[in-house]
C-alpha cells in the first residue's frame, strides 16, 4: 500500500473509529436513560416499525451511494441526477406507507401504530434530502465531517427523546427521537458538504448506474428484512414485551458490532476500489484489514457475551433480564459481522453487486427457513439456530471472495482470524472461571468492572507474548499521532 493511500486509510479508520465510538457512546448513554424510563412494550411498538423504515430507506436510496463511489470521478450532474431521483422515490414511498398505516396496525394488532408509523415514516423524505450529500462525503472519505454530523444529531435527538420520556410520552419519545435525528443529519450534512442540488437535471446517471445499483438495492432490502425478520415474527406470535426483549438485546449487540463494522464500511469500498487493478496489492490490503478487524472484533464481542448479565443489571435494570441469554448468543455471532463487511465490500468494489445480491438471497432464505421450522419453540432456540448459521455462512462468503482476489485461500483466511478468535475465547473462559470462583459474592457492578479489566489485561498479554504484528502497528500509529501533535 502506498504511503499516501496508507495514510489516508489510517486517518479514515481513525476518524471512522472515533465516529463510531462517539456514536455508540452517546447511544449507550441515551439508551440507558430511555430503557429505565420506558417499558419493554414501548420498545416493541416502535421496534416493529424498523423493518418498514429500513426497507423503504433502501428502496429510496436504490444503491446509488455505492454506484457513485465506484465511479472514477463523478461530476455534479451525476450527483444531481441521483438527488432528484431519491427525492421522487421518497415522496412516493411516504405516501404509500402513510396510506398503509392502518393495515400495518391491523397486522400487528396494535391500533396505536397508525399514528406512530405516520410520524416515524417522515424520516424517509427528510433523509432523502441528504442522501447524496452523504454519498459525496462517502466517496471522498470525509469521515471527520461525518463524525461531527453524527455527534450533533445524536446529542439533539437523544435530548429530545429523554425529555419526552420523562414527560410520560412513552413510545412517542422513541418515535420523535428518530425524526429529530434524521432532520439534524440532513441540516448538518449540507453545512459541511460542498454539494448543492440544481433544478436543471437529467436521469442519465441514474440509467447508467441502475444495473449495478438495483442489485445493491435489492441486497440491502433483503439484508434489512433478514435483520428484522425475527422482530416481525415475534410480533405476530408473542406479546410486545417479548418483542421488546429481543429488540433491546439486538440493539446492544448492533451497537457493539456496529462500531467496528461501520468504521470498516466507511473506508473499505473506497480503498479497495482504488487498488482493484493490482491483484497482489489488493490481497495484501484485504488480509491486513481482516487481521486488524479480527484483532478488535473477537475480544469485544466475546467480552460482551461474558458480561451480558452484569451489563444489563448495571445499566438498565432487572426488568430487562429476559434479554440476557439472547444478547449472549447474538454477541458471539456478531463477532463475525465486521469481517462480513470486509468481504462484502470487496465484492462491491469489484462491481460484483450480483454476487453480493445472490449470496444474501441464499443467506436470507435459509434464515427464514430456520425461523419457520422453529416458530413454535421459544425465542432462544430461533436465535441460537440463526446465529450458528451466520457463523458458518462466513466461510461461504470467503469462498466467493477468494475468486475475486489473488487466491485468498482458506488457509490464509484461517491464519488471519484464528490467532485472534481462539485467544479471545480462551481469555473469556479464564476470566469467567476466575471471577466466578473468587468474586462471586461481590455486587454485580463490581463483577462487571473486574471482568472487563481482567479480560483486557489477559488478551493484551497474549497478543504481546505472541508478538502480534497488528498490535505493534496499532502502537506505532498511536506513537506517530502523539509525535505529530507535539511537533
Amino acid at each position: 500500500m502506498s504511503d499516501n493511500l496508507k495514510q489516508r486509510t489510517a486517518k479514515g479508520f481513525a476518524w471512522g473509529l472515533l465516529n463510531q465510538g462517539s456514536t455508540q457512546l452517546l447511544n449507550f448513554a441515551f439508551g440507558i436513560v430511555l430503557a429505565r424510563q420506558l417499558t419493554r412494550a414501548d420498545y416493541g411498538i416502535v421496534g416493529v416499525l424498523t423493518v418498514f423504515t429500513l426497507v423503504a430507506g433502501n428502496l429510496q436510496a436504490c444503491g446509488f451511494t455505492q454506484g457513485l463511489c465506484n465511479m472514477e470521478k463523478p461530476e455534479h450532474k451525476d450527483y444531481n441526477s441521483v438527488f432528484w431521483f431519491n427525492i421522487s422515490m421518497s415522496a412516493c414511498l411516504y405516501v404509500l406507507l402513510f396510506l398503509c398505516a392502518p393495515l400495518i396496525a391491523d397486522f400487528f394488532g396494535s391500533p396505536e401504530l397508525v399514528a406512530v408509523s405516520r410520524l416515524v415514516f417522515l424520516t424517509l423524505p427528510i433523509s432523502a434530502v441528504s442522501t447524496i450529500a452523504g454519498a459525496y462525503m462517502f466517496k471522498n472519505m470525509m469521515v471527520r465531517e461525518n463524525t461531527i454530523v453524527g455527534a450533533i444529531a445524536l446529542l439533539c435527538s437523544g435530548t429530545v427523546g429523554i425529555t419526552l420520556a420523562f414527560l410520560d410520552y412513552n413510545y412517542w419519545a422513541l418515535a420523535w427521537q428518530q425524526v429529530v435525528y434524521s432532520t439534524i443529519v440532513t441540516i448538518s450534512r449540507y453545512c459541511l458538504c460542498p454539494f448543492r442540488p440544481s433544478v436543471h437535471f437529467t436521469f442519465d446517471t441514474v440509467r447508467r448506474l441502475f444495473p449495478f445499483s438495483v442489485k445493491m438495492m435489492l441486497t440491502t432490502v433483503l439484508n434489512s428484512l433478514s435483520q428484522q425478520i425475527l422482530t416481525v415474527l415475534f410480533a405476530r406470535h408473542f406479546p410486545m414485551a417479548t418483542v421488546g426483549s429481543y429488540s433491546q438485546a439486538n440493539k446492544w449487540n448492533t451497537m457493539a458490532s456496529g462500531m467496528l463494522q461501520g468504521t470498516i464500511s466507511q473506508i473499505a469500498q473506497p480503498v479497495m476500489a482504488e487498488i482493484r487493478d493490482d491483484e497482489e496489492r489488493s490481497l495484501r490490503v484485504l488480509r491486513k484489514m481482516v487481521r486488524f478487524t479480527a484483532f478488535f472484533s473477537f475480544p469485544a464481542m466475546f467480552g460482551l457475551a461474558l458480561v451480558a448479565e452484569e451489563f444489563i443489571l448495571t445499566t438498565i435494570g432487572d426488568e430487562w433480564l429476559p434479554c440476557v441469554d439472547i444478547l449472549r448468543v447474538l454477541a458471539i455471532a456478531g463477532s463475525t459481522l465486521p469481517i462480513y463487511a470486509l468481504l462484502q465490500n470487496t465484492a462491491i468494489s469489484r462491481g460484483r453487486s450480483d454476487l453480493y445480491l445472490w449470496l444474501n438471497v441464499v443467506q436470507i432464505a435459509v434464515q427464514i427457513g430456520i425461523v419457520e421450522v422453529l416458530q413454535n419453540y421459544p425465542i432462544e432456540y430461533m436465535v441460537i439456530a440463526t446465529s450458528v448459521f451466520t457463523l458458518l455462512f462466513l466461510f461461504v462468503w470467503h469462498a466467493f471472495t477468494r475468486k475475486l482476489t489473488a487466491d485468498y485461500s482458506l488457509v490464509f483466511f484461517l491464519k488471519d482470524i484464528l490467532p485472534f478468535a481462539l485467544p479471545a475465547a480462551f481469555t473469556m473462559l479464564i476470566t469467567w472461571w476466575v471471577t466466578d470462583c473468587v468474586f462471586a459474592s461481590l455486587h454485580f457492578s463490581f463483577i462487571l468492572i473486574i471482568r472487563i479489566v481482567l479480560a483486557a489485561v489477559i488478551y493484551a498479554a497474549i497478543m504481546y507474548c505472541s508478538k502480534a504484528e497488528i498490535m505493534r502497528e496499532c502502537m506505532r500509529y498511536v506513537k506517530q499521532v502523539k509525535s505529530a501533535k507535539h511537533e
